[in-house]
This record gives structure tokens, sequence and C-alpha cells, in this order.
């Protein structure tokens, strides 16, 4: 057969867009958890309270060196599986709610590293005149170091952001019908077009991934702090 025909064999057979589309939305969800959770970690790890920078660091190292493959599959076969919690009554939106939940679990503590790094950037007088004026540590982050600290940071998040996208493919393990399940099984029962196969899987995430790289390294030029 020639490209177009496997091409368009594979396109009636599967219906990859939606696949690609699982993919896109678990990356939307578990990147704005993974952001929230981040930036309270890089608040708990610049804190002036010595217990919380130690849980801070604790969970960075501990989640960050932990394979996301094994947070996944204890989410599904320990929570799920042995504490009966579903977060769903609906079987298919459980396991996307809990794909999303681990997603953004496991990348808040890269979040977290990139939003620190971006702290660095900030010039510790700023603080030091913040704490002069009278502003406390909450106050001296959010309206100080935090807006400063986002805008150095954009290029390690925007990273952070691809590898989450690329990342997405770990929730087959919670039966998540997203674009790498759905390869396997196109390979498995279309053995003669596994090339094509491959061609429009890599495609997929090519699109879904380059915009990101693009979009980042235009915000960190525009957004970028002028020293």
């Amino acid at each position: 057969m020639s490209f177009s025909e496997q091409l368009s064999t594979l396109f009636a057979k599967y219906n990859v867009i939606d696949a690609f589309w699982t993919n896109v939305q678990l990356t939307f969800w578990a990147a704005i958890g993974a952001f929230v959770l981040g930036s309270i970690l890089a608040l708990m790890r610049i804190s002036p309270v010595p217990s919380l920078r130690a849980a801070g660091t604790a969970y960075v190292h501990l989640v960050r060196n932990t394979p996301l493959t094994i947070l996944m599959t204890l989410a599904i076969l320990g929570v799920w599986t042995q504490f009966q919690l579903s977060l769903s009554s609906n079987f298919e939106t459980n396991f996307f709610l809990y794909a999303i939940i681990v997603l953004a679990i496991y990348h808040a503590a890269f979040v977290c590293e990139a939003i620190r790094s971006g702290v660095n950037t900030v010039p510790t007088g700023q603080a030091e005149a913040a704490r002069a004026i009278g502003l406390g540590f909450m106050p001296t982050a959010r309206y100080v170091i935090f807006p400063q600290a986002l805008r150095g940071s954009i290029t390690p998040l925007g990273n952070t952001l691809i590898a989450l996208a690329k990342n997405t493919t770990v929730a087959t393990v919670a039966s998540v019908a997203e674009a790498s399940g759905m390869m396997k099984s196109m390979i498995e029962f279309n053995s003669d077009l596994v090339f094509m196969i491959f061609f429009v899987f890599a495609m997929g995430f090519v699109v879904i991934v380059v915009p990101i790289g693009l979009l980042t390294t235009w915000a960190s030029r525009k957004l970028a702090v002028k020293r």
C-alpha cells in the first residue's frame, strides 16, 4: 500500500485524534495541579520555618527520584484496589482522575525546583528591603519575590510542561485510553503497518510538544526581567 493508503487505513479503523485529545486533557489538568502544588512546595522550600523547609525538601527528593510508573501503579493497585477509593462513579472517569492526580503530584516536584531556580535570580536586596518596611514572609513572597521568580523560571517551567505532555503516556498503566495504549493495540493487530503507526504517533506528539516549546521561548524573551 502507498503512504496515503496506509494512513487512511489507520485513521479509518482507529480514532487517533480522540486518543491524542485525551493526552492533551491530561496535560492541561495535570499542569494546573502541578503548578499549584509546586508553588506551595516552593514557598515551603524558601520558608524561614525549618520544619516546612525540611518537609518541602523531603517531598521533592522522594517524588522526583521515584519512577512515575511506580507512582501510577501504586495509585491504582494500592489506593484504588486496596482502599476502594473511587473518585467517580464512572469507571473511565475514575481512572482519568487518578492519572491526573498522579501526574500532578509527580511533576509538582519539578515545578517546585523550576520556581526555586527563579527565586534565586531575584536579588536578595529586594527581599531585605521588603522586610525593612515591615512586610512579613508571605506578603514579601507574594508581592516581591514570586512575580519576578515566575518570570525568571519560564524556561524551566516550559521544559517541565513538555516533559509532562510526554509523560501522559504513563496513564496507560491506569487503563486510560490515551495515545500510547492505542498505539500498542494498533501494532498488535496491524503489525504490517508498524512503521506507519510509529510515524503517526511520533508526529502526534511533535504537534503537541513543539507549540509548547515555541510559546515558552517567546514568553521567556517577552517577560524576561531586565536587570
